[in-house]
């Protein structure tokens, strides 16, 4: 069929968006024989309206996937929802809607969207996490983790959102807010299930080391969240009482020059210990500071303040007593709650000495240099590792093995150890709302008096959540909305068969998207979470892509996941995903992130109504590195426009040539347009790789030119070249502009899609120049550019740099001092 004249993206684009659906191009396990490619995209959560963010972020994704399907893979690019959550149960606490209702909506809705861009998704594999088909497998999960004591009830601290009105992760607290709303985090006390992730800590900091395609950046923000310390714990006996203060520190070697302890306000000894006459002080200290948020009270710059409880402590290596104090930079979920201060060795305890009046005892004197003064005359604290001093028998050693000879003093004596502590803690998982994961829990008086819970066997999974009289249950105040429905909520024992309560909680949605990935291998499965075949065919993810925000909240967490998994034997790796590439963010035309909120949002409809998908595509992917942000331009939009014009006006002009055959040589200009589409083939090829795709498109805008330069093809070498470029055309453009890629190839004699067709190996002598150019220099100013052969040497180069006239004016009367001679480039001429 001959092309038309004008190029018009809304004629072709639909047309092949449903022969590819028809034809089922993009199923995976079509080649069954073949390596594997596993490409992945963060599951998006379907609000209804993709933005540029979600554009750029599967573009990514699928780039990868047509072209590892092109080089002869079997490629598994699959997509899905990660449909519970938030945003769709606020919205019904607002409008009324059902969230099933709304979440439903809004599928169908992102789903069309994201067809209309040309996706290469295997939809046959889509999972949706609302559906009971899935959320059951949360609940088994839920199950297999309690029986190994990764799961248990406790009772703590939670970030309590003002405006959520839930429990959210400390990973979701952004300097005192909620992410999501923005409103109030308060310290809430309250029961809660959580995740024992901290049983992994070190094997997920370990892992870190094997994950060499991840960007330095997300491995260590993971390593800093974990937060790995080695050091001692050490036990200061309270005076006059029975009680003792463990501590950690990492700086036992400081341990004589300990001048003061201090204790989180919400310490267990705080009341034990306090004096009554300091009773009053303290208590109003313990209320202020149960009133302030973790991140006001250790944000940079916060002020340091405390109070003295009256109590001492005896140092465990002197018998000294040191004074007990309380203050706002303690937690009393960080190590012990309780620090030993050194201030003469420690930043922050010696502002707080300065304030206070405590004594500052240098006792780690530097390793060379001058020594330290007396305390009081100390300006700033020496952090710095050293030599001991006023240290007792320790007095001389080095700091690193005094740690090791103190900490086994400890040990021996009994009164501490050589230990290593984490920063992070564990997954607080239960949540306040209707629109998640139910609980599988049943509490009953009677087997179950002490409240620990009673796991709802398999057998019955999964605890469906039920209908509900949307304005009666989300009213986002009082009891969690599943306690409303007494129908659902009032149930049997499975032990005794009497009357029971459910759990009314429901799991955090970061749940469903810890091992979603491992869902899609085989989404219809009914004995287990997924197959366990399937699994070993495709895993580990070869790559994945998303946001770099979710560093330490979903990347962490499923790789917890995927290590649990393993231990269950349903997967057979340690990591899930071998290349992570974190994708920018595509900020409005004002240089502002795009957000409803600054009315510079680009929705991609428009863009793909006015000027087709492959315009979007194309603009996106040449913006700028996958990595870096970039601001949105309507001009730049234009240009890739007027880019896919060109590709059709070029194609059209030479359709007459499409069949032409020809198996003589190539010579002159026909050699010249081969080893341009050469060149191109191994240039694109090359930069997809290393995802670099913006250059990949600008090698291919490139080829365009220098195709045009060439004219028109008259003999038959010519003809048949040109027909050969513009096959090579619509393959380097499939995988960013698939469309037209598929349009052209069509008329050029495809029988195939071009996302089917193999990737074709560039012919190594064919991107060798058999000239190449030079610029030639005097005295680092350009005078002349010449050609030469690619083989020639440094002295063939320079006697025709120097036969230029332009060159010999330059020189002209003028002594040469130096010869610079930078091969296949330059020469320069340093003349005087």
């Amino acid at each position: 069929m001959a092309m038309n004249e004008r190029y018009e993206p809304q004629a072709i684009e639909g047309k092949w968006q449903t022969r590819w659906e028809e034809a089922g191009v993009f199923r995976a396990g079509m080649r069954p024989g073949a390596p594997k490619k596993y490409i992945l995209e963060m599951l998006p959560y379907p609000s209804g309206k993709m933005h540029m963010g979600h554009v750029r972020n599967y573009l990514i994704g699928d780039v990868y996937a047509r072209y590892f399907q092109m080089k002869g893979y079997d490629v598994l690019h699959p997509m899905g929802w990660d449909a519970f959550g938030l945003p769709a149960e606020n919205a019904a606490i607002k409008d009324g809607v059902h969230p099933a209702v709304r979440t439903q909506e809004n599928i169908t809705s992102f789903k069309e969207e994201i067809r209309s861009l040309g996706y290469c998704y295997d939809w046959a594999r889509e999972v949706n996490t609302s559906q009971p088909e899935y959320y059951r497998w949360n609940q088994w999960f839920f199950i297999q983790m309690l029986e190994r004591g990764l799961v248990y009830r406790r009772f703590s601290k939670v970030n309590w959102c003002t405006g959520c009105l839930t429990v959210i992760a400390n990973e979701q607290v952004k300097d005192g807010t909620c992410e999501r709303c923005d409103s109030p985090v308060l310290d809430k006390e309250m029961p809660e299930w959580a995740f024992r992730i901290t049983k992994y800590s070190q094997v997920l900091l370990d892992g870190l080391d094997t994950l060499k395609e991840w960007p330095e950046r997300i491995t260590s923000m993971q390593r800093n969240w974990i937060g790995r310390s080695e050091g001692a714990e050490a036990d200061f006996a309270v005076q006059g009482s029975g009680e003792k203060i463990r501590v950690f520190t990492t700086r036992i070697d400081t341990v004589f020059g300990c001048t003061y302890v201090v204790l989180a306000p919400d310490h267990k000894l705080v009341a034990k210990v306090t004096a009554p006459e300091r009773q009053a002080e303290v208590s109003a200290f313990v209320a202020k500071m149960a009133a302030t948020s973790k991140t006001d009270r250790l944000a940079e710059g916060a002020v340091k303040e405390g109070v003295f409880t009256g109590a001492y402590a005896l140092n465990p290596f002197t018998g000294q007593p040191v004074p007990i104090w309380i203050a706002n930079f303690v937690l009393s979920d960080y190590g012990t709650g309780a620090v030993m201060s050194v201030p003469a060795h420690d930043e922050r305890d010696f502002d707080f000495a300065r304030k206070y009046g405590l004594p500052v005892k240098p006792v780690v004197q530097p390793a060379s240099g001058e020594k330290l003064p007396a305390g009081e005359a100390l300006e700033a604290a020496f952090t710095e590792d050293g030599v001991l001093s006023d240290s007792g028998e320790f007095s001389g050693q080095a700091s690193a093995e005094a740690r090791r000879r103190l900490s086994a003093k400890l040990e021996a004596e009994g009164r501490g150890k050589a230990t290593v502590t984490y920063r992070q803690k564990d997954w607080g998982f239960s949540r306040q709302r209707y629109w998640g994961t139910p609980i599988p829990i049943v509490y009953c008086e009677k087997c179950d008096p002490d409240r620990r819970g009673i796991p709802v066997p398999v057998e019955q999974l999964p605890v469906r959540l039920p209908e509900i009289d949307t304005q009666a249950v989300l009213t986002g105040k009082g009891e969690p909305p599943l306690a409303k429905v007494a129908s659902w909520v009032n149930t049997t024992c499975p032990r005794c068969g009497g009357p029971a309560r459910r759990e009314a909680e429901t799991m955090d949605t970061f749940v469903d998207s810890c091992w979603y990935f491992a869902r899609y291998l085989s989404p219809r499965y009914a004995e287990a979470p997924f197959d366990a075949a399937e699994a070993r065919r495709w895993l580990p993810v070869d790559v994945y892509v998303g946001g770099p925000e979710h560093a330490v909240m979903h990347l962490l967490y499923f790789r917890f996941w995927t290590r649990v998994m393993k231990e269950l034997g349903l997967s057979p790796v340690d990591e899930p995903v071998k290349r992570l590439v974190t994708q920018g963010i595509v900020n409005g035309s004002d240089g502002r992130k795009m957000s409803k909120r600054w009315g510079n949002v680009v929705a991609p409809a428009t863009i793909v109504k006015k000027y087709g998908a492959d315009t979007a595509r194309a603009y996106v992917m040449f913006a700028g590195p996958p990595e870096r942000d970039f601001d949105w331009s309507d001009a730049q939009v234009e240009g890739a426009f007027r880019f896919l014009k060109r590709v059709w006006t070029l194609a059209v002009s030479h359709e007459s040539v499409a069949g032409t055959v020809y198996t003589g040589p190539f010579e002159g200009k026909a050699l010249e347009i081969r080893r341009a589409a050469h060149k191109c083939l191994k240039r694109v090829g090359e930069a997809i790789e290393r995802l670099s795709f913006n250059t990949a498109i600008a090698g291919i805008m490139e080829y365009l030119n220098a195709l045009q330069a060439l004219g028109t093809a008259e003999t038959p070498a010519e003809k048949a070249a040109m027909a050969e470029a513009i096959r090579v055309l619509a393959v380097v453009l499939t995988p960013f502009t698939p469309h037209i890629a598929d349009e052209v190839a069509e008329a050029y004699g495809a029988k195939a899609f071009t996302v089917q067709e193999a990737w074709p190996d560039f012919d190594p002598a064919l991107v060798v120049d058999d000239e190449i150019p030079y610029a030639v220099q005097v005295n680092g100013k350009l005078r002349a550019e010449i050609k030469v052969s690619a083989e020639a040497s440094e002295a063939d180069v320079r006697a025709v740099a120097e036969a230029d006239e332009r060159v010999k004016a330059a020189m002209a009367g003028k002594a040469l001092r130096k010869f610079v001679f930078v091969p296949k480039r330059l020469v320069n001429f340093v003349v005087g």
